[in-house]
């Protein structure tokens, strides 16, 4: 019986690893898209030291031990658990992380950055959140007071005062290594929670702009749905809002 453990352990969790990375885009609820390689290369590892495991002739059974007469080489049953994790990646892979994983994360300090290229005169202008939240903190040259920008993410609810955040998680290299983006929106009742959406509107002024007393901010004027990003774990550039 702990053979079988054993070796099926590995085979199935190397089996949901080569599955979850070759047939399908779920890996990247976990890490970047960087990373599919070596998640590749680990689950074939893992069942090529299954198969060789199986094939190889069985040890002989240990002695009893001290003369009890008692055979303590069975397999406990907690092992058993662990076969739970390996199978959720072949038919029940773990939800994504989203509003619940934000409302809980604090808000970290953005890297300071100096000099700003001018913004192209587009209107609306498609900004990532991570440079909204630049230029509103960090531009003394103000190019960002009075335009029109687009954002997208998701919804994450900002507490009991019904506001509300319009969001991105950015993975660096995995879900462990996850960093909150969130800009707060103004001027609209919440939508769901996890709810994508392309938001267009202006900084809401509070605090001074282009210091860090400035809130990362925006007054809504038109908010529309789009379909969640495949790779959502960046913050790249505004998708074009559904019809």
């Amino acid at each position: 019986m702990r053979r079988l453990v054993q070796n099926l352990l590995p085979a199935l969790t190397g089996a949901g690893l080569l599955h979850t990375a070759l047939f399908t885009d779920l890996y990247l609820r976990y890490v970047k898209a960087g990373l599919r390689p070596l998640l590749i290369a680990s689950g074939a590892v893992l069942l090529l030291l299954a198969l060789t495991s199986a094939v190889a002739p069985a040890g002989r059974r240990p002695a009893e031990h001290h003369g009890h007469g008692h055979d303590h080489t069975g397999t406990p049953r907690v092992a058993w658990l662990l076969l739970l994790p390996a199978l959720s990646l072949l038919w029940y892979a773990p939800p994504a992380l989203g509003a619940y994983t934000a409302a809980r994360a604090g808000d970290k300090p953005m890297a300071v950055q100096h000099g700003f290229a001018p913004l192209p005169a587009t209107s609306p202008l498609p900004l990532t959140l991570t440079e909204f939240i630049k230029r509103v903190r960090q531009d003394r040259g103000l190019a960002i007071e009075g335009r029109t920008v687009r954002l997208t993410g998701f919804v994450t609810p900002a507490g009991r005062d019904g506001g509300w955040y319009l969001t991105r998680i950015v993975f660096s290299c995995c879900a462990a290594d996850s960093r909150t983006v969130r800009v707060r929106v103004y001027g609209r009742p919440a939508p769901p929670a996890d709810t994508w959406l392309a938001v267009t509107g202006t900084w809401h002024p509070r605090g001074t702009l282009g210091t860090p007393t400035a809130e990362a901010a925006l007054d809504v004027r038109e908010a529309r749905p789009v379909a969640p990003p495949v790779n959502a774990y960046t913050d790249d550039l505004p998708l074009t809002p559904s019809s």
